[in-house]
């Protein structure tokens, strides 16, 4: 079991730009497809990007596409979403998960295939 920690959000300025970190303990998040998804007040969570276990596939929400960036540091046991040009609707909570894959190419961008979550890290962007 994988228990994803979440950091990095806080409060930006439209345009700005912040870099969230999810790092995990576990045996098996090197064996994981990890993603980000966020959520506001009355909202369903909804999938922000993903990265394969090998970090060589990404997939991204249309409405980030262009403006945030994942990878991750395998020796660090560390996915990163970089988040640039931020807007105000990119305001919300930001939870990272893990997913064992059998596959080095999987992604997932769906919440239910995602077992392990972390708490979520505030992001506010003020216009």
């Amino acid at each position: 079991q994988v228990q994803p920690v979440e950091s990095g959000g806080g409060l930006v300025q439209a345009g700005g730009s912040l870099r969230l970190s999810c790092a995990a303990s576990g045996r098996t998040f090197g064996r994981s497809a990890v993603g980000w998804f966020r959520q506001t007040p009355g909202k369903e969570r909804a999938f922000v990007a993903c990265i394969s276990r090998n970090g060589a596939v990404t997939l991204y929400a249309d409405s980030v596409k262009g403006r945030f960036t994942i990878s991750r540091d395998t020796a660090k046991n560390t996915v990163y979403l970089q988040m640039n040009s931020l807007k105000p609707e990119d305001t919300a909570l930001y939870y990272c998960t893990a997913s064992h894959t059998n596959s080095n190419w999987t992604v997932l961008n769906r919440d239910f295939e995602y077992p392990d979550w972390g708490q979520g890290t505030q992001v506010t962007v003020s216009s």
